[in-house]
């Protein structure tokens, strides 16, 4: 899907990764096939993005992987590749629990005098039966490691395969030597016992890293396969992606809709909560656009199919975890950095271990061991985990809220907020303005109501501006008759100047009218009122210089039943508040105090926007903005963090790293919260895979862990990390004036 959303965007399925160590070699080699512009690798869902032209061709990106040793095929998401892939893994997972029913089988025997020594029995199986029991459990069901050890090597590079291997083959082939020497005591319990542990943890977490994917699975779960089309006079059913955009799509009651689509007939009630995390149904009616994946309630919907497939809602967002799961977070350059020479140095302590311990007296045998248990407890895998599992797992629960997050780089920026700015219209407030009151100059009877609100309405016929709807809207409730108009000219965000009965008008804001040259003359008293009251004014003047203000038109937004709550969470979580709008100083100021937003900067013309987010930049602030219009694409742009409303404008969602599926500011707060949550997982897992290493290897080293011990703690440590990851399934939502730990 990505790939089809994107043809610069390729997914590659990679097969036979086990640490951070190979994913680095998988980018490397991608990076160096002629063409390719970039290439991230995601160890925790197996997959890599690559940013290449078309010109490049999938064969050459596949055979690139496979001289390095790995597998590699295109990453497909229909629901017929999803099945295939699901059962591809049932039948790895069989073969796996087979290894392993095998391994523990033929391992148990040998590490049972070890277990009952510290109940005072002491005795030991006959060398030829230990060697029958380590035989097929070192090279049946350890194969698998020594073929990764060797294609990382002819690949001149080393990973976690060349540890194990290492390690198992020198305390097997050592154990063969004394058991041909007639010594009796041997270590094939520690080669046998160190393979089934590394195994038993490589399937634990196998099956954990598939968990940390369920987000996109439950989301391609969203997308309906049938749709029910009228075709003529007939209904008939298609599969989902052959409805083409303008047909008409029948959805009965409890029916999933299988299209993006705008009611054209009925009325009811539709559950988006899967999908903009909604938690209500909202009533839909005529002209209504409701998401593909939604359940409509009880009533029969007609919906004029607005987008499909990939284009269509879930598609697009989709899209979007995809590519933040597959993106790399900057804490993560760190860890490549340490992964690509890991192997090598603990290779060498490894040899250091060996000689120290065998210039120290106590024999080869001994010194081997010793430097076994350093190769089997050193485990890249934990590193390379850390942060792709949080990531895969923070941005799933953020789709299940309702929130997108474009990349991992906007994750991590979102956790370090201190200030959020907001837009106003629409985004802190509905967003859809009534006509309150005309006011007319009290010297001036030239116009009456009607006919200021028709010269208006003329004017602003055909614009996008929510105060402009709102006026031609006010006309046509009252039966108003609208001029025709004619040579538009339009000052973004400000007004509109046009000819209207031959003559020349404007409509805009106060202080675009001042600045062209309008007089509020006796219309000033009464403008004041308004806009203290909070009202949005708009004049009408003519269009050349001191010319009288003819009208002006008082409009109410009221505020998001939402955004006050949402505003009290943003304080709870320690993070200031800036209402940020174009309107007049007395109108932001009232919707300010009603919010409790901690500061309000009216006033500001769209192209100003970007520069007032910079200065607070400047002050040292990491500041987000949270816009929905076209007019706010460079502020968003220009913060640290962009946050748009889904319900907006596409130059606002382009521009934006986090998209918010529904119309709530609260989001804002749980999307914070969420970033928050993960940046803490992410350290957590990278703290105790660090911790793990820099603890382990010297202990080991010390000769204080048996390789067996070793193994068990290699295992365990990976599962760890993706474990601790997956608590991030529990996040709940922060409530308002609540202070939280995260960050």
């Amino acid at each position: 899907m990505s790939a089809a959303a994107d043809p610069a965007i390729r997914r590659l399925r990679i097969e036979g990764m086990t640490c951070a160590t190979c994913a680095t070699r998988v980018e490397k080699v991608l990076r160096r096939v002629p063409g390719v512009d970039g290439a991230s690798v995601n160890l925790a869902n197996e997959v890599a993005t690559i940013a290449a032209p078309p010109e490049v061709e999938l064969p050459a990106l596949v055979a690139a992987v496979e001289r390095a040793g790995f597998g590699a095929a295109l990453a497909e998401d229909s629901e017929d590749a999803l099945r295939a892939r699901h059962a591809r893994d049932a039948e790895r997972d069989r073969h796996e629990r087979r290894l392993l029913w095998l391994a523990g089988t033929l391992t148990a025997p040998l590490v049972a005098p070890m277990l009952a020594m510290p109940f005072g029995e002491h005795w030991m199986l006959p060398g030829w039966v230990q060697l029958l029991l380590a035989t097929p459990v070192q090279v049946f069901v350890g194969w698998r490691f020594l073929r990764g050890a060797v294609a990382a090597l002819r690949a001149r590079s080393a990973n976690m395969d060349v540890l194990v291997s290492l390690g198992t083959w020198s305390a097997y082939l050592l154990s063969l030597a004394l058991w041909w020497q007639g010594q009796p005591h041997l270590y094939f319990e520690g080669s046998a016992s160190v393979i089934t542990l590394v195994l038993l943890g490589k399937h634990l977490e196998t099956r954990a890293k598939r968990s940390t994917a369920a987000a996109i699975e439950a989301l391609m779960a969203l997308r309906p396969t049938r749709a029910r089309v009228r075709r003529g006079e007939r209904e008939v059913e298609l599969p989902a992606e052959a409805v083409a955009v303008g047909e008409i799509v029948i959805v009965l009651p409890g029916e999933q809709i299988p299209v993006d689509g705008r009611v054209a007939v009925g009325e009811s009630a539709v559950d988006a909560a899967l999908v903009t995390g909604e938690s209500m149904p909202q009533p839909v009616a005529v002209g209504d656009n409701v998401p593909a994946g939604a359940v409509n309630g009880d009533g029969r919907l007609e919906l004029e199919t607005v987008a499909v497939g990939d284009e269509a809602t879930v598609g697009r967002i989709l899209r979007m975890v995809e590519a933040a799961q597959g993106s790399r977070a900057p804490i993560q350059a760190l860890v490549d950095r340490v992964a690509a020479v890991f192997v090598p140095v603990v290779m060498l302590a490894a040899l250091a271990t060996l000689v120290g311990w065998w210039l120290a007296g106590v024999g080869f045998e001994t010194a081997l061991v010793h430097a076994v248990s350093v190769l089997v407890i050193a485990c890249p895998c934990a590193l390379g985990l850390a942060t792709p599992a949080a990531l895969m797992v923070g941005t799933g629960v953020a789709a299940r809220h309702g929130i997108l997050v474009r990349d991992a780089e906007a994750l991590e920026h979102a956790a370090a907020l201190d200030i959020v700015v907001f837009d106003k219209t629409g985004t802190l407030t509905e967003g859809k303005p009534s006509l309150a009151a005309i006011l007319l100059p009290p010297d001036d009877d030239t116009l009456d109501e009607a006919g200021a609100l028709g010269l208006a309405a003329a004017l602003q016929r055909g614009s996008e501006h929510p105060l402009g709807r709102a006026l031609v809207a006010a006309a046509q409730a009252r039966g108003v008759a609208t001029p025709a108009a004619s040579g538009w000219r339009a000052a973004v965000g400000r007004g509109i100047e046009a000819q209207v009965e031959g003559r020349a008008l404007r409509v805009g804001s106060p202080r675009w009218l001042e600045e062209q040259g309008a007089r509020l003359g006796a219309l000033a008293p009464a403008l004041q009122r308004a806009e203290a009251g909070g009202a949005t004014v708009v004049l009408l003047a003519e269009a050349r210089p001191d010319a009288p203000v003819l009208a002006a038109f008082a409009l109410a937004d009221a505020p998001r039943p939402e955004s006050a709550e949402g505003i009290a969470t943003l304080k709870g979580l320690g993070i200031g508040t800036v209402l940020l709008s174009g309107d007049h100083v007395a109108a932001a100021e009232a919707v300010g105090r009603v919010l409790g937003v901690d500061r309000v900067l009216a006033g500001v013309r769209p192209d100003e926007k970007a520069a007032e987010i910079e200065r607070l930049r400047v002050e040292g602030a990491r500041v987000a903005m949270v816009g929905d219009g076209v007019n706010d694409a460079p502020a968003l742009a220009a913060a640290d963090v962009g946050f748009a409303m889904a319900t907006g404008t596409d130059a606002a969602m382009g521009a934006a790293g986090v998209t918010l599926m529904r119309p709530d500011p609260r989001a804002v707060a749980d999307a914070i919260d969420i970033a928050r949550a993960t940046r803490a997982k992410i350290r957590a897992g990278l703290f105790w895979a660090f911790a793990y290493n820099v603890v382990g290897i010297p202990l080991a080293a010390a000769g204080l862990l048996t390789p067996m011990l070793a193994g068990a703690a290699m295992a365990a440590s990976s599962v760890s990390v993706v474990g601790n990851a997956l608590l991030l399934r529990r996040w709940r939502r922060p409530r308002a004036q609540e202070e939280h730990p995260h960050g």
